[in-house]
C-alpha cells in the first residue's frame, strides 16, 4: 500500500523532507492557463474538518512544465500530476505534454470552480487517446451512483480512482450569520468526509476491477485499514498534512500494528476485508470511556 497526499494539501517545494515521505507526490491541479483562484477568504476551520475555496490558483501549463516540473524532479520522489481544464481538449492537450512522470490524476469534480461541459468519461477517453501514461479519475462524492461514473471512466481508459474529492458545505461567521468563505461556498475535508469517502469506495470496489486511491479523512493507521477494508488499494492524506507534516510516516507505522492486530500478513490481505465472502470482517474499534 502506498501512501500519497492529496492534491493541493502539500507544496512539495516548500516542504520537500515531506514529500520525501511519502510513496508519490500529487501536484497541486494544473489548468492551461493561469489562475489567480478565488477571492479570500478561502480557508475556514470548522469542528469536524476544513473548508477551502483556493478555486484551482495554479501558474498555468507552460509555467509549470519550463519551472516547477524540473524541481519537482530533484526531489527525486515518483510524481502524478493532477490535471484540470474546463473541455475535454483542454485535459487531454495538457496530458499529451507531460512524459517521464509516474501517473497523471484528472480532477473531474473540484467544488470551487465550474465544472467541464463533457462529461467523466469523455475526459478521460479524450486523455486516454492523448498519453500513454497510467490515468487516476477523481470523482466527486456527490454523485449519488458513484459506481456508475467509476464504471464509466473504466470503459473509457482509466487506470484507476482517486476517492473522493471534497464535497461541498458552508461555514457562516459565529456573529454575522454570514458566510466565512469569499464564495460562500467551498470544498469540505476532514474526518467528517470520512465515513463519505468510505462509501464511495466500498461500491466502486464492487462495481470496478481497477486500484482505487482512497482519501477523505484519513489520519491514522486505523482509518487507512478501513479505507483498505473497504477496497483502496492505496491511501492518500490531505487535511492532516496542514497539521501533521509526519502523518505519512505515522499512519505508516500505525497501519502496520494495526494490520497485525487484525492478523492480516500484509495490506494486501486487508483490501476489500469489508465485503462478504472477501477477507475478514474489521472488528469495530475501541471506544473511549
Amino acid at each position: 500500500m502506498r501512501v500519497l497526499n492529496a492534491s493541493g494539501c502539500l507544496d512539495a517545494l516548500t516542504a520537500p523532507e515531506v514529500a520525501r515521505s511519502l510513496d508519490a507526490f500529487v501536484t497541486k491541479t494544473v489548468t492551461p492557463r493561469a489562475r489567480e483562484g478565488n477571492a479570500p477568504v478561502r480557508i475556514a476551520e470548522t469542528e469536524a474538518g476544513m473548508l477551502n475555496s483556493i478555486g484551482l490558483a495554479n501558474p498555468g501549463r507552460e509555467r509549470f512544465l519550463d519551472e516547477y516540473l524540473p524541481r519537482l524532479r530533484e526531489l527525486d520522489v515518483p510524481l502524478w500530476v493532477s490535471v484540470g481544464g474546463f473541455s475535454a481538449s483542454e485535459y487531454a492537450e495538457t496530458c499529451a505534454r507531460l512524459e517521464d512522470i509516474a501517473a497523471i490524476e484528472l480532477n473531474l469534480s473540484c467544488p470551487n470552480v465550474e465544472e467541464a461541459a463533457d462529461s467523466a468519461a469523455a475526459i478521460v477517453s479524450a486523455c486516454r487517446r492523448a498519453t500513454s501514461l497510467p490515468l487516476f479519475a477523481k470523482l466527486s462524492p456527490a454523485h449519488w451512483d458513484i459506481s456508475e461514473v467509476a464504471r464509466a471512466v473504466e470503459a473509457a481508459g482509466a487506470d484507476g480512482l482517486s476517492l473522493v474529492n471534497t464535497i461541498r458545505g458552508l461555514a457562516l461567521d459565529e456573529r454575522s450569520l454570514r458566510p466565512v468563505l469569499g464564495t460562500r461556498t467551498g470544498g469540505y475535508s476532514g474526518p467528517a468526509l470520512k465515513p463519505i469517502a468510505l462509501a464511495a469506495i466500498f461500491v466502486c470496489y464492487r462495481a470496478v476491477e481497477i486500484p482505487i486511491v482512497g482519501m477523505g479523512g484519513v489520519s491514522t493507521g486505523r482509518d487507512a485499514l478501513e479505507f483498505l477494508g473497504a477496497g483502496a488499494t492505496d491511501v492518500a492524506l490531505g487535511t492532516v498534512l496542514f497539521a501533521d507534516p509526519d502523518a505519512p510516516r505515522r499512519v505508516r507505522s500505525e497501519l502496520e500494528a494495526e494490520l497485525a492486530t487484525h492478523g492480516f500478513r500484509d495490506a494486501d490481505e486487508a483490501r476489500g476485508a469489508a465485503h462478504e465472502g472477501r477477507g475478514t470482517a474489521l472488528p469495530a474499534p475501541a471506544r473511549k470511556a
